[in-house]
């Protein structure tokens, strides 16, 4: 019974697998007379390179070469152009300082050709205080500011030890400025030249 039941297995499997195979060979079938029916007069339309489908193709993507290519030229003049008025503007940028600078360059001319003429030194100190004056008052204008490091604590943003004196193992100390620091629009432009001191 069990053998009976084994072989009718076998040959129902058999069977499935055979409908499967012709269901595709019918399938495959189907869609090869689909293509082989096709209206034999479309093929020229659709071929590439020809008929008027392909001619309005071949019409479009020269004119978005044509456009691209416009496009491309703009936009390298415009980088070009950028880039000369970054080039100006970097170059003009110092101007109204320079032009302010000026005026102090004058006021140095006029006490040294005074110095001459007159040696008279109370005076000829008294105009270049004026002028170193109005030389700071220029700068200041411009943001720059100097570090006051005499008495700090010693900063190495702010600070650069030139030297160093004592021997203790305290924090150190700026006992004194040896070149001046500045900073410019509160960013450090030089630092200052200090005497750093342990006590």
């Amino acid at each position: 019974m069990t053998e009976d039941r084994r072989s009718i297995d076998e040959e129902a499997g058999a069977a499935q697998a055979a409908a499967s195979s012709e269901d595709a060979d019918e399938t495959a079938k189907d869609v090869a007379d689909a293509f082989d029916s096709r209206p034999a007069d479309r093929g020229s339309d659709d071929a590439p390179g020809g008929g008027p489908g392909a001619d309005d193709a071949r019409a479009d993507v020269a004119q978005y070469r044509e456009h691209l290519q416009r496009l491309q030229a703009e936009f390298e003049n415009y980088r070009k152009r950028v880039l000369k008025e970054q080039t100006q503007a970097v170059e003009l940028a110092a101007r109204p300082v320079i032009q302010r600078l000026l005026e102090v360059l004058d006021d140095f001319d006029l006490a040294l050709m005074h110095a001459q003429d007159r040696p008279d030194y109370d005076r000829f100190l008294h105009g270049v205080e004026l002028v170193y004056a109005k030389l700071v008052d220029t700068l200041r204008a411009e943001g720059l500011e100097r570090i006051e490091a005499q008495g700090k604590p010693f900063d190495p943003e702010l600070h650069e030890a030139l030297m160093q004196s004592g021997d203790g193992d305290g924090d150190p100390m700026v006992a004194d400025v040896l070149r001046p620091g500045y900073t410019l629009k509160g960013r450090v432009l030089r630092p200052a030249g200090v005497r750093v001191e342990r006590a």
